[in-house]
């Protein structure tokens, strides 16, 4: 498939799944925030897998997200600023504090970084229960879309998530992408020939870390109410397991698995105290018999089928 072809293919799922949303808004409440729910955390699967490509796993994925939200509750409810702006100053928050943070820890790398990124997040998380004028530990409400876009919501957040999404990928297939990876193989050799992999690195979380904070902008107007416990170390940990569990080669397979795992989390709602116990049921059970994830396991059968005729 060409590179073409492949931008067509995403503009067109994501046209779909948005005409979905607008055909079920005003008839299914439930059905329209399972769409936008899963939107939501497909982006943030695909977020935490594009640090990936240069072999870092980035926990801080919570802090942006988190940043974006924040950002957009407060130009919404306290500076009464248009709401495509409070969009925008998610991923330019998140953006401009992800740079500070890259340029900070990205000189270590694999659990050092991790780590310092699992703090990170921990840390912004504290800071917002310190601070009453963003609502201490009660967070923040009242976060609405102008009434004007409320019946569009459904759309409009598959749309625009699916916009991100493209954005990462578009990245992921060009140059930069291929770059991207050959720091992940060695960043040694890529360093041979002239490459600065420091700024390379930062590059890609500053670009992973606005299309979080535009999400985590996106998300305060979906759930109307945002607190600090929205926004902890559960955030990317979860992001990981979609990640996983649907397949970290191909950027469908973490859409894939952010999609099947909200539904199953849903479906679990009121298990009581079983609902961890299935939901880490199936997360190991999926691991084990499909190590490769998912869409791995799809390619694998695809693969299969085609000797098969052969």
């Amino acid at each position: 498939m060409t590179g073409t072809n492949r931008i067509g293919w995403f503009f067109t799922a994501a046209a779909v799944a948005g005409l979905l949303g607008y055909t079920v808004a005003g008839e299914d409440e439930y059905t329209q925030h399972l769409l936008m729910w899963s939107a939501l955390n497909a982006v943030l699967a695909v977020g935490l897998r594009f640090m990936l490509l240069v072999g870092e796993t980035n926990i801080a994925t919570g802090a942006f997200y988190g940043l974006g939200a924040y950002a957009a509750a407060v130009i919404s409810t306290k500076w009464n600023l248009p709401f495509p702006l409070a969009l925008l100053a998610g991923g330019v928050l998140a953006l401009g504090i992800g740079a500070v943070f890259g340029a900070i820890t990205l000189r270590t790398k694999g659990p050092y970084f991790m780590l310092i990124s699992f703090a990170f997040t921990e840390v912004v998380r504290l800071i917002y229960t310190r601070i009453e004028w963003l609502g201490g530990n009660s967070g923040m409400i009242g976060i609405f879309p102008p009434v004007v876009l409320d019946p569009w919501m459904p759309a409009l957040t598959i749309l625009l998530c699916g916009a991100l999404i493209l954005l990462m990928y578009l990245c992921e297939a060009s140059n930069l992408g291929r770059i991207f990876k050959a720091i992940e193989n060695n960043d040694a050799i890529v360093e041979t020939v002239g490459i600065d992999v420091m700024h390379i690195k930062l590059l890609c979380l500053v670009i992973a870390a606005f299309a979080l904070g535009v999400a985590g902008a996106t998300h305060a107007f979906v759930y109307n109410v945002i607190s600090p416990g929205d926004f902890s170390y559960l955030v990317p940990v979860f992001a990981l397991a979609y990640v996983k569990i649907g397949g970290d080669n191909h950027v469908a397979g973490s859409i894939l698995g952010a999609v099947l795992l909200t539904v199953l989390g849903q479906a679990l709602q009121g298990a009581g105290a079983l609902q961890h116990i299935l939901f880490g049921g199936a997360i190991i059970a999926s691991m084990l018999i499909l190590p490769g994830g998912i869409w791995g396991g799809v390619g694998r059968l695809f693969s299969w089928a085609r000797g098969g005729r052969s």
